[in-house]
């Protein structure tokens, strides 16, 4: 059965980024129909987006047409790359927060790791603009 579905979808175009972002479009809408009933207006226009917005991404996914579907793609990730850029330098700040204190320059705005123990104030130059200040930490 796994043999004849990827014959299947030999030369297709399969799931990118901007059929997942379609799908969690859908599926948000859905979900908001949930919330708001189907009775209303809203709740209406919802269900219906949801299922239009599912059959486009099915249409994406099993494409043939794989240059257009590409171009489709880097169309969104042009328009969204500042902001996921945004996200990824947030996560990567996250994830050092339990390493490292890090504080921003007076001066100039510069952020600056600083290991974390040791002493509880702490003298700190920038190197970008050799300001010096100090933190407790």
């Amino acid at each position: 059965m796994r043999e004849k579905f990827m014959r299947f979808m030999q030369g297709r175009n399969g799931v990118d980024q901007f059929s997942r972002f379609t799908m969690g479009v859908a599926l948000v809408a859905i979900v908001l129909t949930l919330f708001t009933g189907t009775r209303s207006g809203i709740g209406a226009f919802l269900d219906l987006f949801g299922m239009v917005a599912i059959v486009y991404t099915y249409f994406r996914i099993f494409s043939k047409n794989i240059s257009k579907r590409y171009q489709e793609n880097q169309k969104y990730l042009q328009a969204t790359d500042k902001l996921r850029a945004r996200f990824q330098k947030e996560k990567r700040m996250m994830s050092q927060r339990k390493d490292y204190h890090i504080y921003s320059c007076p001066g100039c705005g510069q952020k600056i790791r600083i290991p974390r123990g040791g002493f509880k104030k702490v003298e700190i130059e920038c190197p970008k603009c050799h300001t010096k200040f100090i933190k407790r930490r």
